[in-house]
């Protein structure tokens, strides 16, 4: 498939903002964090989320109908994201709003965290299974899919929790980098999981298939145009085999190894923690771009092919 920059930022600066709310309301829960920074992380929040629906935007073909993204809920799990993604950004600003403005109602905060931590878990579905509901792109249709989204974004929003409390309240840092470092072993395990039965599949269509012509011996001779179109286009990375397997390579090194070192002997260091999250953060890029390159849409094998 064709990654698109727009969808890889919705997902990657989404699965941030989940993962550092959850990373506030853990804090919260179990220590009672100050309130500047549970109020400074809800922000900051927010802001990638709405970065995030800002990018989606630019993948629609008329943004004047972007509401109606919401009308196929009962079907579609695309729809379901477009009513789950304002409802959690309202609670992410009620939760952030409650410490701020009545610190004294924890309890009030805490029951508000729990919805958000609801609608945030219901979010991760959402967007994951978009991809793991296609049945004919057997890459995304395995539950991984939506495991993945999960724990990689959770794993990067704690690692920027642990960065923002290393510059506003230091005695949380190391245990949200050791919470990062759990979540992100788990994710490289899930995403190393993928790779692997992703590397046992066999194309399930053939040339036959594709054009409708029952013979023993068909051979590709050219890609149905005679210059590009949608199909040549949209449905592949256009690539090589050099470049995609480089990006590969980029993302199984930045999106733990590295990040793990960083966050490993970082300590309580701004700076370190600071550039696990933005190595770990260049590795999801660089992920969600192989996510979508390594999917192989059937109709390639028409248009795609050439002798």
């Amino acid at each position: 498939m064709h990654p698109a920059w727009s969808v890889i930022l919705l997902t990657t600066l989404l699965g941030a903002g989940q993962g550092l709310f959850l990373a506030l309301v853990a804090v919260d829960t179990l220590g009672g964090a100050p309130t500047p920074f549970l109020v400074s992380g809800s922000i900051i929040s927010i802001l990638l989320l709405a970065a995030g629906l800002l990018a989606s935007f630019f993948h629609l073909g008329r943004p004047a109908r972007a509401w109606r993204s919401a009308a196929k809920w009962r079907t579609s799990w695309l729809s379901r994201e477009t009513i789950v993604l304002p409802a959690f950004m309202a609670a992410v600003f009620a939760y952030g709003a409650v410490h701020q403005f009545a610190p004294g109602e924890r309890a009030l905060a805490l029951e508000v965290g729990a919805v958000g931590v609801a609608l945030c878990l219901a979010l991760f579905v959402c967007t994951g299974m978009i991809y793991a509901c296609l049945k004919f792109l057997q890459e995304w249709h395995t539950a991984l899919t939506p495991l993945n989204y999960l724990l990689l974004g959770t794993a990067s929003g704690f690692t920027l929790a642990a960065a923002l409390a290393a510059l506003d309240t230091p005695r949380y840092a190391g245990q949200l980098a050791i919470s990062a470092l759990v979540i992100g072993a788990l994710a490289y395990l899930g995403r190393l999981a993928a790779l692997a039965r992703n590397a046992r599949l066999r194309p399930k269509s053939t040339l036959a298939t594709a054009i409708g012509v029952k013979h023993p011996k068909i051979v590709q001779k050219a890609q149905g145009f005679m210059g590009g179109s949608f199909n040549t286009r949209e449905f592949f990375h256009g690539r090589t085999r050099e470049t995609v397997r480089a990006v590969r390579w980029a993302f199984l090194a930045l999106v733990f190894p590295v990040s793990a070192l960083l966050l490993a002997w970082g300590g309580e260091s701004a700076a370190a923690l600071t550039a696990a999250f933005v190595l770990q953060y260049a590795g999801l890029l660089a992920e969600r771009w192989y996510f979508f390159a390594e999917a192989n849409h059937p109709q390639n094998l028409y248009y795609q092919a050439i002798a």
